[in-house]
């Protein structure tokens, strides 16, 4: 028999699925005590710069050392200044090149993390994540948010890999307070509607491709994980407890979420955060308190059924999450300043444009005020 001709490939006409995530993921009661070996397991060696927040470095700098001299690593230590801004990236850039690093690490909560990857990528560095917080989905992205000196939301960093290495130890979690965690929450939350939107819309995730079942997946199952375990979760950090629900819910915001909003995608929750952060009264919340406030107003403007608003806004009552503008500081907030948020939400940019529909600045305002008069009944 003749052999069947085969069809040759031929260059993608749109979009290819992508799922991105990091080399390696640590995570675990004592994870810190790790570092050294987990850096030669991946080959690393050389002089490490860490950027580390102020507290982290008070509590974690001994270990550290003693961790990284027994696998004959050199340190060199930043004290991150506390937000992710274009200033703050070039003098830890400047800090790097002066040591002569190899690799990049972050030890902190979100924003220390977006930087120590911005220096890392700026300089086409390794990078490692060490999140001291289980605040935000950042620590396994190939993504930085960037913000002005004043903390208002400016624009995303994108990098051609995700991190060598996110190492996360909930014993350090368990110690930090209980609202880091809750706004955790609020960030992971979001993770599977807006991927959900973004596969309906069959729009890009934000590693500009389309979503994997296994993004999708992951999104569905961080979501369900929370639904499960975020009170319990919540209860075991207010005494300093290390259990296995807080184990699993520092996996959903971290992981989960994070594989969940990248490689799925990000729709109007995040979008309303960005413009929520043109708002001073805003500027003390946490980034998941934001989104949490945020989702509220993307499942008002896609007209989902009043029993799934229900059931966010009670997740949110649950755990201690904004579920008005009153509890995101906006307390008399004149027009002015909601169209300014909503105007900033639909801005060129915005993962707002990843619904199925066209989104207008008028939408989003609209939006608002509807979540924020659903908590009154």
């Amino acid at each position: 028999m003749s052999e069947q001709a085969s069809t040759p490939p031929m260059r993608p006409s749109e979009a290819l699925k992508v799922l991105g995530a990091p080399s390696r993921y640590v995570q675990g009661d004592g994870a810190t005590f790790l570092l050294g070996q987990e850096l030669r397991q991946l080959g690393h060696s050389g002089t490490i710069l860490l950027v580390a927040s102020q507290v982290v470095r008070q509590q974690l700098e001994a270990i550290w050392r003693e961790v990284l001299d027994e696998e004959g690593i050199a340190l060199e230590i930043l004290t991150f200044g506390g937000e992710c801004s274009q200033s703050e990236i070039d003098a830890g850039c400047a800090a790097a090149e002066a040591s002569a690093a190899s690799v990049i690490i972050g030890a902190g909560g979100g924003k220390c993390l977006d930087t120590a990857r911005a220096i890392a990528g700026h300089l086409d560095l390794p990078a490692v994540c060490c999140p001291s917080l289980a605040s935000s989905d950042a620590p396994c992205s190939a993504l930085s948010a960037v913000y002005t000196d004043d903390g208002d939301f400016d624009h995303y960093i994108f990098y051609k890999k995700n991190p060598d290495l996110v190492l996360v130890d909930t014993r350090v979690i368990a110690n930090a307070p209980v609202r880091y965690l809750i706004g955790g929450l609020g960030d992971a939350i979001a993770t599977w509607f807006e991927a959900r939107t973004v596969v309906e819309a069959r729009s890009l995730n934000q590693l500009h491709g389309t979503t994997t079942m296994s993004g999708a997946a992951l999104a569905r199952l961080c979501y369900d994980t929370l639904i499960e375990d975020a009170v319990d979760a919540c209860r075991s950090v207010e005494v300093g407890a290390v259990t296995p629900a807080l184990e699993r819910i520092v996996e959903a915001n971290t992981l989960l979420s994070g594989l969940g909003f990248e490689s799925g995608g990000l729709a109007i929750a995040h979008s309303v955060h960005n413009g929520l952060t043109t708002a001073r009264e805003t500027h003390d919340y946490l980034h998941g308190e934001k989104v949490a406030f945020g989702l509220l107003v993307q499942l008002v403007v896609e007209g989902r059924p009043s029993s799934e608003i229900e059931t966010v806004l009670a997740f949110n009552r649950s755990v201690g999450l904004p579920v008005s503008l009153a509890d995101l500081g906006l307390t008399s907030t004149a027009r002015q300043t909601l169209e300014a948020v909503a105007e900033r939400a639909v801005a060129e940019s915005e993962t707002a444009h990843h619904e199925p529909f066209t989104v207008s600045a008028q939408m989003i305002y609209d939006g608002i005020l509807a979540a924020d008069a659903i908590q009154r009944g």
